[in-house]
């Protein structure tokens, strides 16, 4: 670990301060729309239109890339998202705020697919899985202090905004002031949906609904919070626990799916998720929803790399990245629905309906799961791929990367199993 750190710590600091201000401008939008007299219903429009520009963004980049270069398409990505983080402020109108939304969510999902390119080329077969974790754990701690910044200034002004574009600004420096240009870039296609289905149908549909779910905790968080009458304190925290369990949560998870039935597995984080959620609402305490919101979190992003894993006992090593890319767009795709959904119930049925939200979904992945261990029999627990950590957040190549650490941590398996004792 502390030789990945002295490889890598300029590009891992400058993805913290990345992801602080993507998480910075996701939780102040929903908290500045409500001041400005958006309803939940225009803001979930307006949320969704990052996942879409997050989903156009990664088909494009790998072009983008091939034809200027990393360094260009980086630098000009990250202006472009600079620019448009002032530019919210100056207008608060839904429709220019939608089109921001897509510009920035296109924009972060080419400086992802650039950033982590040099962040994979810079790892090797034996740091790449410590890579990926210091990686995500990066990913949400910038989420995390975002939360905290959220509170240095009042929602209602510039600040926030300005402090957003520079701070993401200044996480620029470190990552093209530490990294030189990788070699040339290439994209794996990704898998039809017809064979994907045929390989996992629980990959499948697993992947959409978790991609509703992780639309719901990442966009439309805040616009719960100011539905329910909290304050930018309360607001803050329960964004921040979201992600402090989804960052606790991911090696226990991912331990134990080393180590039995994953399909077992997803049932039972599943239906954890969904009881805390249906709890939510029988109490008053912020405490307790801080607890819940911790949990929620917790068991919603594993489980995407739990799927994923999950998909890769059925397949064999030289079409997981395939698999992969087919699974990133069944999740981008559930992500765009998941706001407006979001949004209607919250119009309709009230601030409490956001958990009924979660809830119900999770209860649909988990006898999803329940049914699809009827259909067939459990791949043997020796038998299957390493677990490899990624968030619901990283772009198709630090997926990528994670397939090569589960090729090799399955191929370093086979080998050992083979060695005469």
């Amino acid at each position: 670990m502390f030789v990945v750190m002295k490889n890598s710590w300029a590009l891992l600091l400058g993805m913290m301060l990345l992801m602080l201000g993507n998480g910075l401008q996701g939780t102040l939008l929903g908290i500045r729309g409500a001041i400005e007299g958006f309803g939940p219903q225009t803001m979930s429009w307006i949320m969704a239109g990052y996942f879409l520009g997050f989903l156009f963004g990664s088909r494009m980049a790998p072009k983008m890339i091939r034809n200027v270069g990393h360094v260009r398409v980086f630098a000009a990505l990250a202006s472009l998202i600079s620019a448009c983080l002032v530019l919210y402020a100056a207008w608060p109108n839904m429709y220019f705020w939608f089109f921001l939304r897509v510009l920035v969510g296109f924009s972060f999902s080419g400086v992802y697919v650039v950033a982590e390119s040099w962040l994979n080329d810079a790892a090797t077969n034996e740091t790449r899985g410590q890579t990926l974790s210091l990686y995500l754990i990066m990913q949400m701690m910038g989420i995390v202090l975002a939360q905290v910044v959220l509170n240095f200034a009042d929602p209602s002004g510039y600040t926030l905004f300005i402090l957003i574009s520079v701070v993401v600004s200044l996480s620029f420096a470190p990552i093209l002031l530490s990294v030189s240009p990788v070699p040339a870039f290439h994209a794996t296609k990704p898998m039809t949906f017809k064979k994907l289905w045929v390989v996992s149908p629980l990959g499948v549909v697993g992947n959409f609904l978790l991609g509703a779910i992780f639309a719901a905790l990442f966009g439309m968080a805040s616009v719960y919070g100011t539905e329910k009458g909290m304050s930018v304190a309360q607001i803050s925290k329960f964004v921040a626990a979201i992600y402090l369990g989804g960052m606790l949560l991911q090696y226990p998870i991912g331990w134990l799916s080393d180590r039995m039935d994953r399909r077992v597995l997803i049932m039972i984080v599943c239906f954890v998720g969904a009881l805390f959620s249906f709890s939510a609402n029988l109490s008053d305490s912020t405490t307790w929803l801080y607890i819940v919101a911790f949990m929620i979190g917790g068991v919603s992003n594993p489980l995407y790399s739990l799927y994923i894993a999950y998909t890769n006992d059925f397949l064999e090593h030289e079409d997981m990245a395939a698999a992969s890319g087919g699974l990133i767009f069944l999740s981008g795709l559930g992500a765009i629905a998941g706001p407006s959904i979001v949004g209607w119930m919250l119009d309709n049925l009230g601030a409490d309906s956001y958990f009924w939200y979660i809830g119900v979904i999770m209860a649909a992945m988990g006898s999803y799961a329940l049914y699809r261990m009827t259909q067939r029999p459990a791949v043997a627990v020796e038998d299957t791929t390493a677990y490899a950590p990624v968030g619901p957040s990283s772009s198709p190549v630090a997926v990528e990367a994670a397939q090569e650490y589960a090729i090799e941590q399955s191929l370093e398996d086979e080998e050992a199993e083979t060695e005469p004792t």
